[in-house]
C-alpha cells in the first residue's frame, strides 16, 4: 500500500479542527479517512514547530517581500502584454484596412 501525501494546508485545517475540540480525532480520522495516529503525529508536528509562527527570521521577510515584488512585477508585466496585444491586433487590421484602400485606389495623398 503506497503512503498518501497531504497538502499542507490540509493537514493544518485537520489539526486546527482537533484543536478546537467540536470532534474527537477518531471522529476526524473515520470521516476524512486518515488513521488516527496520523492526525495525532500531525497535532505533536504542529504543536511543536508552533513557535515558528512568531519567529520568521529576517532572511524569511526578506524572502516574502522579494516574492511578493516578484509576483506584484509579473502581474503588471501580463498586464502589459495583454495591453500591447490588444494595440498590437488593432494596428495590424488598421494597417490591413489601409493596405486594401491603397490597392483599390482610394489613397488619400
Amino acid at each position: 500500500m503506497e503512503k498518501k501525501e497531504y497538502a499542507a494546508e490540509y493537514k493544518a485545517r485537520m489539526v486546527m479542527e482537533i484543536l478546537e475540540g467540536a470532534n474527537t480525532v477518531a471522529e476526524i480520522g473515520t470521516r476524512e479517512g486518515v488513521s488516527s495516529r496520523t492526525l495525532s503525529n500531525w497535532q505533536q508536528e504542529f504543536r511543536g514547530n508552533a513557535a515558528r509562527a512568531f519567529s520568521v527570521s529576517k532572511d524569511e521577510r526578506e524572502a516574502r517581500k522579494s516574492q511578493q515584488e516578484a509576483e506584484e512585477r509579473e502581474k503588471r508585466l501580463a498586464e502589459k502584454v495583454g495591453q500591447l496585444t490588444v494595440e498590437n491586433d488593432w494596428l495590424k487590421k488598421k494597417y490591413a484596412e489601409i493596405g486594401l484602400r491603397r490597392e483599390k485606389g482610394h489613397d488619400r495623398r
